[in-house]
C-alpha cells in the first residue's frame, strides 16, 4: 500500500494521467492488487471499505507488538502503523485501507483523489 501511494503521489506530482499509469504498471512485474484496485479507487476518491483502517490499524498492532517480542526490528511494519493511526486520527477509521492517500495529500498538500 505504501508503495501504491507513494508511486501515485509521484505521478500526479509529474503530472501524468493516473488511470494511465496504472495500466502501464500494470502490465509489468510491479503490478499488485492494491495497485490495480485500491489505486483506482483512491484515483476515484472511492474510500468504501474492503477492510476498515480500524480493524487493520488492530492487525498491524498485533504484528508490531509480536515483533518487539521476538526482538525483530521491522521499521516499515511500525511507520504504516503509524500512518493509519494518523488516518484513523483524521477520522478515517470506518474508511477502506486505500484511505492512506489522504495523509500523504495532507502531508504535501497536493491532493490527487476527486
Amino acid at each position: 500500500m505504501a508503495g501504491t501511494v507513494e508511486g501515485l503521489m509521484y505521478a500526479s506530482k509529474m503530472g501524468l494521467d493516473l488511470h494511465k499509469t496504472i495500466d502501464t504498471i500494470a502490465l509489468g512485474a510491479a503490478s499488485s492488487t492494491a495497485l490495480v484496485n485500491l489505486g483506482r479507487r483512491m484515483v476515484d476518491g472511492n474510500f468504501d471499505p474492503g477492510f476498515y483502517v480500524e480493524h487493520y490499524i488492530k492487525d498491524l498492532t498485533i504484528a508490531v507488538e509480536e515483533c518487539d517480542r521476538m526482538g525483530l526490528a521491522l521499521p516499515c511494519l511500525a511507520l504504516m502503523r503509524q500512518l493509519y493511526i494518523g488516518l484513523q486520527a483524521q477520522g478515517g477509521g470506518r474508511l477502506g485501507t486505500q484511505a492512506l492517500i489522504k495523509v500523504l495529500e495532507n502531508l504535501n498538500n497536493h491532493k490527487i483523489s476527486k
